[in-house]
């Protein structure tokens, strides 16, 4: 399998372009999942991916065939109308956020099966490939939406750079931002928008029902290594990346395995390993410091 692996990595562009788009995949979602775990806003990822599908279903019927432009565009739409609903429902009803995302979330992938299950019923739509939109399945990616994918995730990454400081301040000290004249509102329609786009582009390759765990796992992995945000966005960025790499990679050369839970799986082992053996509050920091104030009280009461 190995070798296998190597083969296709050095001799096949199409895996190479495919792996590499997973990569900036993770990358841009372990960023921009730091920022959503730290401003409480981990669950919005998963509304927002199950929201996309009954975007990506009307633009297909619109469209008549399987263009991914114009696929990313309806998902896009239907991600922002579940976020801004969400956030409707919060701030004019006494219903809690969590409630609210799990309303929007069931309803909005209900209407989305409803609408698959219509195109997959039409004669050309067993054809279409958008149950590939469930699970994922890079192997099924064309040569554009490799380009696009990758070009986005790259976007991504360069905004988030740019704007480090301002969302650090905003997570931090939100008083202050808004006393200093930052433009608060804007900052986070800019960072929902890049939740959103980060969340769509994913969904071909990772799934609608898995995308979120690519935006929360490689983020809460990076906790357990470093207490500082600017380590953390690189950890996460890198555990991204590797768990991105790995899934499609696995997927490519064995037919038949969905993508979406190969990353999942690979960004869930990096997690067990950084909450064992991680350097701030894993479990065997944890012992070892249990250990020593044991041996301490012992030594003290003798």
């Amino acid at each position: 399998m190995i070798q296998d692996v190597v083969d296709s990595l050095l001799h096949e562009p199409n895996t190479q372009w495919v792996v590499l788009s997973t990569m900036l995949l993770g990358i841009s979602s372990g960023v921009l999942g730091c920022f959503a775990l730290l401003k409480k806003q981990s669950l919005i990822g998963d509304a927002v991916a199950h929201a996309a599908l009954p975007g990506i279903c009307m633009a297909y019927m619109l469209a008549g065939e399987k263009l991914l432009l114009v696929l990313l565009i309806g998902a896009t739409a239907t991600g922002l109308l579940a976020t801004y609903l969400i956030q409707l429902i919060t701030a004019t009803t006494r219903i809690k956020k969590d409630a609210a995302i799990c309303m929007v979330l069931s309803v909005f992938f209900g209407v989305g099966i409803v609408l698959l299950s219509r195109i997959t019923q039409q004669a050309e739509g067993n054809k279409s490939g958008l149950d590939h939109f469930i699970f994922g399945q890079a192997a099924a990616m064309t040569r554009f939406d490799v380009y696009t994918m990758a070009g986005v995730a790259a976007g991504l990454i360069f905004i988030s750079c740019l704007l480090f400081k301002e969302w650090k301040l905003l997570i931090f000290d939100a008083d202050f931002a808004k006393n200093s004249g930052m433009p608060i509102g804007l900052l986070e329609t800019l960072f929902s928008t890049l939740l959103v786009m980060t969340v769509v582009i994913g969904i071909q390759g990772v799934g609608v029902i898995l995308m979120a765990a690519l935006l929360i796992i490689p983020a809460i992995s990076a906790r357990f290594w470093t207490d500082q945000l600017g380590w953390m966005v690189v950890v996460s960025g890198a555990i991204g990346a590797a768990s991105g790499a790995a899934g499609a990679l696995i997927s490519t050369i064995r037919t038949g395995l969905a993508t979406g839970p190969l990353i999942v799986v690979t960004a869930a082992a990096f997690f067990g390993v950084s909450f064992i053996f991680g350097r701030k509050r894993s479990l065997v920091q944890k012992l070892t410091a249990h250990r020593i104030g044991t041996k301490h009280v012992k030594e003290e009461s003798a």
